[in-house]
């Protein structure tokens, strides 16, 4: 049977450690009558307890998890429910993540900044076997297959070079939030500067302070004001 046509709605598993975001998606979820949320979690642990529970259709995974990551708990979601379709919905634009959650028999790789029609009909598509990929992550994906050599790909993909500097491995995005804290900004402001959702913005911040090596939003900022530095005489 169709999933667009089925009159059963498709039962998910939501997994996203931020409460906030995780409940706001649900409900929305919920409001469409091709979906039902039968049980939610917040880390990769409770996530495969409950998909062995409940067998979805679906399970929107977050990458970013405390103590496992999204892409790493995978394999272990799809060995309690074989059946169940993974779809990734995250803010990590790394394409080692995207690689590895593709490896791993992911049926889809969507960020966060995705429309919600677009997640539910990217829902649809993973139930019905086919996968989708953010428009924002194609390219790195057609950049990461063309890096292969020729003949039989390897076993793992080539290992990138560890970047020189920390700050090398912050996105574009998390890059311009680096700068808001840098000049003071709250969550709320820089949600406001930049046109995303607040908890967003909270979820970068996270991931900011893991990559630099960074505990806390002050010391963030005085990272941010260092690399920015004084000009340079004479020019």
């Amino acid at each position: 049977m169709n999933a667009a046509t089925s009159m059963t709605p498709l039962r998910l598993l939501v997994v996203d450690d931020h409460t906030l975001f995780r409940r706001g998606l649900i409900a929305l979820l919920q409001a469409d009558a091709r979906f039902s949320v039968v049980a939610e979690a917040g880390d990769a642990s409770e996530a495969q307890r409950l998909a062995a529970q409940y067998r979805p259709d679906v399970i929107l995974l977050d990458n970013h998890l405390p103590g496992v990551k999204g892409v790493d708990a995978i394999a272990g979601l799809r060995e309690v429910a074989p059946q169940t379709r993974v779809l990734m919905l995250t803010v990590s634009e790394d394409e080692a993540d995207l690689a590895q959650a593709l490896r791993g028999g992911a049926a889809g790789y969507l960020l966060k900044t995705a429309d919600i029609e677009v997640l539910a009909q990217a829902i649809l598509r993973a139930q019905a076997g086919q996968a989708t990929i953010s428009p924002e992550m194609t390219a790195k994906l057609v950049s990461a297959f063309q890096a292969l050599p020729t003949g039989a790909p390897p076993a793992e993909p080539p290992a990138a070079p560890a970047p020189a500097d920390p700050i090398d491995t912050l996105s574009p995005r998390e890059r311009e939030i680096l700068e808001c804290i840098a000049q003071g900004a709250s969550n709320k402001e820089i949600a406001r500067t930049l046109a995303i959702a607040e908890p967003t913005v909270k979820i970068h911040v996270q991931h900011i302070l893991r990559k630099l090596g960074l505990s806390s939003r002050v010391q963030a900022a005085v990272y941010a004001s260092r690399r920015q530095g004084p000009e340079p005489a004479g020019g």
